[in-house]
């Protein structure tokens, strides 16, 4: 079963969306596997995952044109360079680690070790390869890398917080960062970004079986910056990964997780929360990859969008892709995605994908959906008298309240609830 990548445009109260207002597509494992998708004209069939290029050297991936199924949404002209290879590096990214988040961090990290590394070290790609012009040009461009490992169990009450910090204004940075659990290690680590520049980076998550990682990568970057990350997600026996991804600040900020199981049992929750403002482009491309049997993947992501009168679009991008290959069978999967359109400029392109070349699955989905206020609930609280704008602020609270929730730091929480107090702040909504 596979859904068409791009349904025709529908027009909701001055947005657009590129899935219809409220689809929900299940998958009966009783069936038998799907069949090849069929392409149709203005409509390409899924991209044949298995076949993805992948490549440490930049010069083996075309330049993007913006025409490419992988580019077709991002506004290149906006990228400073970074996809041509004309982005020269002149600065620096700033990356401090500590125990704790906000006023209670330290530097005792407990046994954490935090290494500095070059190019050639053995560890670094162990996470996944660049699949993109963009991610391979980070590869080849960073000057070192940071290695974080975790060797044991890490108390909930004791976060790592990788503090990342831009370049500067009219600079340009590459990175890297590896994340790595040994055996049957559990840790919470919350990744900070904030400040200006351009910046291409990849991030690897390396979690060894048996070992549990929750992380929460926080994009509050000023207004002025450029962010184009891959992560990669390998996952091992029985591991388990809960990663999610806040995105708030940032001109523009284009995210791409994958996921790569490399034995049976692992389990991944992908969660997603971003909050774009008049002119924000803010894009998420993720890719889950079941390879293996026995393994589970879910996934949650919730946006809103608003622009001021007299602002540019806001903008976001959502493509969920799933891949179940023939060899994994007995696999859990389910992709959720919905959007708020909080003012009438505002677009959010929506386009989940299901491949599945097995029938020996346990179960599997997708659903989209992308409108205005619920007009019951508005009705609902302003008929108890609590006024419309109070009103309407409950219900982006209790939009995003599900994603918010799961994070395990309090501290963190509260952050962001101010956060999106603050974006509310800025339409009056």
């Amino acid at each position: 079963m596979t859904p068409p990548q791009n349904e025709p445009a529908a027009q909701v109260g001055g947005g657009v969306i590129s899935a219809p207002a409220d689809s929900a597509e299940e998958y009966d494992p009783g069936i038998a596997a799907a069949s090849p998708p069929a392409s149709r004209p203005g409509s390409p069939a899924l991209a044949p995952w298995e076949e993805r290029f992948t490549s440490y050297d930049v010069e083996a991936f075309e330049v993007p044109r913006g025409r490419e199924e992988q580019w077709r949404f991002t506004p290149l002209r906006r990228l400073h360079g970074l996809h041509d290879g004309s982005a020269t590096a002149d600065g620096e990214l700033a990356v401090t680690v500590r125990s704790g988040f906000g006023d209670s961090a330290s530097d005792e990290l407990g046994g954490v070790r935090v290494e500095t590394v070059e190019r050639g070290d053995g560890r670094l790609g162990d996470g996944g390869i660049p699949s993109d012009r963009v991610a391979a040009q980070a590869w080849s461009s960073f000057p070192t890398a940071t290695v974080i490992t975790v060797a044991e169990p890490r108390s909930d009450d004791e976060p790592l917080t990788v503090q990342v910090e831009g370049p500067g204004v009219g600079k340009t940075a590459y990175a890297h960062l590896q994340i790595r659990l040994e055996r049957h290690a559990e840790a919470v680590v919350v990744v900070d970004h904030r400040g200006s520049g351009t910046v291409a980076a990849n991030t690897e998550l390396v979690v060894a079986d048996g070992a549990k990682l929750e992380i929460v990568e926080v994009h509050d970057w000023a207004d002025d910056a450029v962010f184009v990350g891959a992560q990669h997600l390998s996952v091992g026996r029985d591991a388990t990964i809960r990663y999610t991804s806040v995105t708030l600040g940032g001109d523009l900020v284009r995210l791409s997780p994958v996921v790569n199981y490399r034995a049976t049992g692992g389990d991944v929750q992908l969660d997603g929360l971003y909050f774009a403002d008049g002119g924000q482009h803010l894009e998420h491309r993720l890719l889950v990859d079941h390879s293996v049997p026995s393994c589970r993947s879910n996934v949650m992501y919730k946006g809103a969008l608003q622009g001021a009168e007299g602002d540019t679009a806001a903008h976001t991008v959502w493509i969920g892709d799933v891949l179940i290959r023939k060899e994994a069978e007995a696999t859990e999967t389910y992709e959720l995605n919905r959007n708020l359109l909080l003012t009438d400029n505002a677009r959010a392109d929506s386009v989940p994908n299901l491949e599945i070349e097995t029938g020996e699955i346990v179960s599997a989905g997708h659903a989209s959906a992308t409108g205005r206020f619920d007009d019951e609930q508005l009705f609902y609280l302003m008929a108890r008298g609590i006024p419309e704008e109070q009103a309407r602020r409950l219900v982006v609270r209790g939009f995003f309240g599900e994603v918010i929730h799961k994070i395990r730091v309090p501290a963190l929480r509260d952050r962001l609830e101010a956060a999106i107090e603050a974006e509310l702040e800025v339409v009056g909504a």
